[in-house]
């Protein structure tokens, strides 16, 4: 199955009869059908196992992804079809790719995958001021997921602690980022590190005047 087929569908309805349409000229009609239905509706228990792997809630989803958790619960629930746009907020959110949610047939994981420094991946985060470029492998296939994260002055993890299943190790490379778990609070400088288990609420900012820097590894449960 075309990818393009499935995302044209769920995007636009007019794409979506053209694209049926020469799927039918093609392979005789139904068949076709049938199978871009299997697709769409093998979207919502993909994003739910995905969601329950990483120990989420809907509101923790919803808050990663900018999608509301009462159109993502109707997605899981096979009630509504997402937009490309929702799609690629959700996929982004669950370090996937689109074609993972719309292939028919995923590619075999990979026991080593390089990324080379000018080729990191974007990874998404619902935090302002905080970048992160991917330098794991694709979050599914591997239990950790590591990043290179810049934190700019003043950015933080809110003002609502956070707290979810797994571990995190953060070691900064330059800066000073604030990291509090539980009622201990640690000032990380160059050369620093802490580990803790995510599961006990923390937070992080930087309250200087100056970006931070740090190797940000996260561990979540199976």
């Amino acid at each position: 199955m075309a990818r393009s087929a499935a995302l044209r569908t769920m995007d636009d309805t007019d794409g979506a009869t053209t694209t049926t349409s020469r799927k039918k000229r093609s392979t005789g009609g139904p068949v076709a059908e049938s199978e871009l239905q299997e697709v769409v509706t093998s979207i919502g228990p993909k994003i739910r196992e995905l969601r329950s792997m990483r120990g989420l809630s809907l509101q923790q989803l919803s808050d990663r992804s900018d999608v509301s958790p009462a159109a993502i619960h109707k997605v899981e629930q096979g009630n509504m079809v997402p937009t490309i746009t929702t799609l690629l907020k959700i996929a982004a959110s669950l370090d996937r790719p689109v074609s993972y949610f719309v292939d028919e047939e995923e590619a075999a994981p990979s026991s080593v995958v390089f990324t080379p420094a000018t080729e990191r991946r974007s990874v998404y985060t619902s935090h302002e001021g905080i970048n992160l470029e991917g330098i794991s492998g694709p979050y599914g296939q591997y239990f950790v997921a590591t990043a290179i994260a810049t934190v700019e002055p003043g950015a933080s993890s809110g003002e609502s602690p956070l707290r979810h299943p797994g571990e995190e190790l953060i070691h900064v490379l330059s800066g000073t980022l604030e990291v509090g778990v539980a009622d201990r609070t640690m000032r990380l400088g160059p050369g620093d590190s802490v580990h803790f288990r995510t599961d006990r609420e923390h937070r992080w900012r930087n309250t200087t005047k100056r970006p931070a820097k740090a190797v940000w590894m996260a561990l979540r449960p199976a």
